[in-house]
């Protein structure tokens, strides 16, 4: 008998477990439920529209979709249009795997003015769920973090409209872009140059657009021992060093636009006006005599004139109804994939992958190997039941509660919808901003 398996999300956690299960020696039917019209999560909608070789991995997700034995069902949120216990019903097995959206909080005075990266990203990324409008007049803003994702907040606040108008983003983003009124993009990190956490290659395509500078402060730009010890251990921070050192102190060469990076500043307070405008970010020079690096303060505290704040320290996962939750690690509670309920004990048929199983870390490769081991703990703990779990039972369950589900065929004919947009306006793609547009190109 086959092996019916329901993975909930439909980014590249959610893929890889169903390419993975598809290659086992089991015979399954899997179906990857979907809350957006379109599969693909954070890859899609996470990933800089400027950044299109990270996309390059949607043509592996697209092949596993499109397996004989893999079911795309988009349009679907769980929790919502079906429950836990549906899909025990329909299904001998349930994997969780849906991932990070919402921002972590700083835990200053102020916090609640400042913008989360996460739903800057969705904005700029053409999230069908979040409003078409962002608040850019400020003229100088602050981005707090020192990943990936602080970068692409920068850059993007930085950089002119027209130069991203080469990428897949829709008018109103581009829209958005062209009319802000940004010069200055403050990035903070409280720890020195050596703990940045920026991938090489991000950090250097920082400073390759004509119309932005970067501007590397040396204040706060100190390696002591424990920093060189740190950079002997990992390679990608020694290349990460080596740019940010060519840098410091390099001659402004009067572009319109700059990306200053500060180094050992941790925030302390957001000050904002009776309005509730961002008037001043507060910060305190750090210093680590740690060998983890960890830091403390030294009591200068310094005052920056910006006009808006941007969280960008780390995605954060949110609790599913029917499935205990960690609030604290921000995970569901799991032993190598398998979900524990309150008394540790494993939930039957139940499994997590990705950043909900592990938290918001590591890159594509941490993804692969986390579902392998889910479902190496699936396959060999779960057996097909005796009664049949038919795929069209599951059809006739969403179409009694008129849920428009799509398909591989609406996706592929909303695929094809974006492309040809892209090529009206000379470029690969332009997205389709809102659901009902998603919906009614997937319909053809």
């Amino acid at each position: 008998m086959t092996l019916r398996v329901a993975i909930v999300g439909g980014g590249p956690a959610g893929i890889y477990a169903a390419d993975i299960l598809t290659r086992s020696d089991a015979e399954v039917s899997v179906d990857i439920l979907e809350r957006l019209p379109a599969p693909f999560g954070l890859v899609r909608y996470g990933v800089a529209p400027d950044h299109p070789r990270i996309k390059e991995i949607i043509k592996a997700l697209q092949r596993v979709i499109a397996k004989p034995e893999v079911r795309f069902l988009g349009n679907v949120e769980y929790g919502v249009d079906v429950k836990l216990e549906d899909l025990r019903e329909f299904y001998d097995a349930v994997v969780i795997a849906t991932g990070a959206m919402a921002d972590r909080d700083l835990g200053i005075p102020g916090e609640e003015h400042s913008y989360g990266a996460a739903d800057f990203v969705s904005w700029y990324d053409a999230h069908p769920d979040v409003p078409q409008t962002w608040p850019l007049e400020a003229t100088s803003v602050a981005v707090l973090g020192v990943g990936n994702v602080a970068l692409d907040v920068a850059r993007v606040l930085a950089k002119t409209g027209d130069e991203m108008l080469v990428t897949d983003i829709p008018p109103h983003v581009h829209a958005g872009l062209e009319a802000k009124t940004i010069t200055d993009v403050h990035v903070f990190a409280r720890r020195g140059p050596a703990y940045a956490k920026f991938s090489p290659l991000e950090l250097r395509e920082l400073n390759h657009s004509p119309h932005v500078e970067v501007i590397v402060h040396p204040e706060g730009f100190d390696v002591d021992e424990h920093g060189m010890a740190h950079i002997a251990q990992h390679k990608s921070q020694k290349m990460v060093l080596n740019t940010l050192t060519s840098w410091v102190g390099a001659d402004p060469v009067g572009k319109p636009h700059r990306i200053h990076l500060h180094f050992a500043e941790a925030p302390l307070e957001i000050v904002a006006d009776a309005d509730g405008k961002v008037t001043t970010l507060r910060t305190e020079r750090t210093h680590s005599p740690h060998a983890d690096g960890n830091v403390e303060g030294t009591g200068e505290v310094t005052d920056w004139d910006v006009q808006q704040v941007y969280r960008a320290i780390g995605y954060r996962s949110s609790a599913l109804p029917g499935l205990p939750f960690d609030t604290r690690a921000a995970v569901i509670p799991n032993d190598g994939g398998r979900v524990l309920d309150l008394d540790g004990t494993p939930i039957p048929g139940t499994y997590v992958t990705g950043w909900i199983k592990r938290g918001p870390v590591g890159l594509i490769g941490h993804t692969k190997s986390d579902a392998a081991e889910t479902v190496g703990h699936l396959l060999a703990e779960t057996q097909p039941t005796a009664t049949a779990r038919r795929p069209e039972d599951v059809d006739a369950y969403f179409a009694e509660r008129e849920v428009e589900v799509v398909t591989h065929a609406s996706w592929e004919r909303l695929d094809a919808h974006e492309i040809a947009l892209g090529e009206a306006a000379g470029r690969a793609r332009v997205k389709v901003a809102t659901r009902a547009d998603m919906l009614a190109a997937g319909r053809g």
